[in-house]
């Protein structure tokens, strides 16, 4: 599997391409190329085209959870579809995988909407929609692992805004923050968005899924910013614990979180334009 960072909060030096708060990933392994999340805006696109990748030929687009971060590139990349169709230019038809309560309408304290700007119904007319809580196998190694159980006493436990769900409002616990995994022959690699699930909690759901017990890498946003003393604690006591491979832990993740966790994990630079490859 290749993994290439499209866009994060964080650039490389002398690499002369955007960052912003927000997160996405290109995958390909074998016949599988796969968006996983979108980021804030277009710049996902425009480094793609400064990397000359091609992504009018996506098979799957995945969407870790809802929030803007994640998903407000979804109209940069209809447009992209659309004016390549326009172009004459051949455009496969992508399936988007993700939670079913992705696109429930979010808000946090003045922001009236903080999760997806397109519906459902709206985006069924560019992609083919794949609505899951459970587990979703995208190919033999790749796996989307719906929605995450929330065990542990230290992750998860606050609201984030409020989720408005046929009328009702509600605190939101973020309840379709969801991830990957993939199976290679040194252990699994961990994909994550936001980790609004827990990143420990989002582990222990992959390790169910995939029968699985060792981590060669965690790639993604931890959700661990200003953390309270208890998860930042939980999170390192179960780091060294599971003695994951290597760690590349960005987009949600403070500099003293990675700071505490360099204690008993193997952490990664990463930012925009990093490829790796398992």
């Amino acid at each position: 599997m290749k993994l290439t960072v499209l866009v994060d909060n964080n650039t490389l030096i002398d690499r002369y391409l955007y960052g912003e708060p927000g997160l996405s990933f290109l995958i390909e392994d074998e016949e599988t190329k796969l968006l996983f999340d979108l980021g804030y805006s277009e710049a996902f696109l425009l480094n793609a085209n400064k990397m000359g990748i091609n992504l009018r030929d996506i098979n799957y687009i995945v969407l870790s959870h809802s929030h803007l971060d994640h998903t407000w590139g979804l109209p940069h990349l209809i447009r992209y579809i659309t004016e390549s169709k326009i172009e004459g230019l051949e455009v496969k038809r992508s399936k988007l995988l993700t939670h079913p309560d992705t696109f429930v309408s979010r808000s946090l304290d003045e922001y009236d909407e903080v999760g997806s700007f397109l519906s459902k119904d709206r985006l069924a007319k560019h992609f083919n929609l794949e609505l899951s809580k459970e587990p979703v196998w995208i190919n033999d190694r790749l796996v989307f692992l719906g929605e995450i159980d929330r065990n542990n006493n230290f992750e998860a436990k606050e609201p984030i805004g409020k989720v408005i769900n046929n009328g009702v409002v509600e605190d939101d616990y973020v309840i379709e923050d969801s991830a990957m995994a993939y199976k290679t022959d040194e252990g699994l690699i961990i994909i994550t968005g936001c980790s609004h699930s827990g990143i420990c909690n989002i582990i222990e759901k992959a390790f169910e899924v995939t029968g699985e017990d060792k981590i060669r890498d965690i790639i993604g946003g931890f959700h661990l910013q200003s953390p309270s003393e208890k998860q930042l604690q939980g999170t390192i006591d179960y780091m060294k614990k599971i003695e994951p491979d290597m760690v590349h832990a960005c987009h949600c993740t403070d500099l003293k979180s990675k700071i505490a966790l360099a204690d008993v994990v193997n952490i990664k630079e990463i930012g925009s334009g990093s490829i790796i490859n398992y």
